[in-house]
């Protein structure tokens, strides 16, 4: 099979991350979970007490900031200046701040180069929100996976359950926020790509969608 860049786009609990890693297992491919990069940014804005629209100070903190993905003991992890962060990027807070941050010209800037130099060498499943419309306009084959409200807070509850307290409500209430601070944003709104290819996941397993999408690359080659 040729080398292709895929992305799959969507809003959180759409199944983004499951099905970008199973597909990418099936086809050998590299796994790259850009959202990751964002929480980096923001962890570092975080620990730096630098505010969401400090537009000067995000610069500065991003002219200094190495990301780099690297595997370790089968699991892929996020190593920002050296230390990894995989597990402090994911709380609430940084979730939300990382919402927040994803908005600003100069970390969408910064971050645009990373994931383009991530995606140089091909054979890729890129996973984001504007992975199809903004960073590979020009991928192979681009997916956007939706699902309804009710479903997508639940799975996102599920995931977030050992390592938070947070209730379902919490957790329906923080991705409503985030759905509309994503979509309505200025610069790179999730939206589908006009030639991505959408799946609802609502009443799918993991293993439907990506033979879905299997049937879908094959068109290709």
């Amino acid at each position: 099979m040729k080398k292709m860049v895929i992305t799959i786009d969507g809003p959180a609990g759409a199944g983004k991350t499951t099905v970008s890693r199973a597909l990418a297992d099936r086809l050998e491919y590299k796994y790259i979970d850009t959202g990751a990069l964002y929480r980096g940014v923001a962890l570092a804005a975080k620990s730096q007490g630098i505010g969401a629209d400090d537009d000067a100070a995000l610069e500065k903190l991003c002219d200094s900031l190495a990301l780099t993905f690297v595997w370790r003991q089968g699991l892929l992890r996020l190593v920002a200046n050296g230390e990894d962060i995989s597990d402090k990027i994911r709380t609430p807070e940084i979730t939300m701040l990382a919402s927040a941050v994803s908005a600003r010209p100069v970390v969408r800037k910064f971050l645009l180069t990373v994931q383009r130099d991530l995606g140089r060498e091909k054979s890729a499943v890129f996973e984001g929100r504007d992975m199809g419309t903004v960073v590979f306009p020009d991928a192979e084959i681009k997916f956007f996976l939706e699902a309804s409200e009710k479903t997508r807070s639940y799975r996102r509850y599920l995931e977030l359950k050992s390592k938070n307290s947070q209730s379902l409500e919490d957790v329906e209430k923080d991705m409503r926020q985030r759905d509309k601070n994503d979509s309505t944003r200025a610069i790179a709104p999730l939206k589908p790509a006009g030639d991505a290819k959408i799946i609802d996941t609502t009443d799918l397993s993991v293993d439907e969608v990506v033979e879905l999408m299997l049937t879908h690359i094959q068109r290709l080659v």
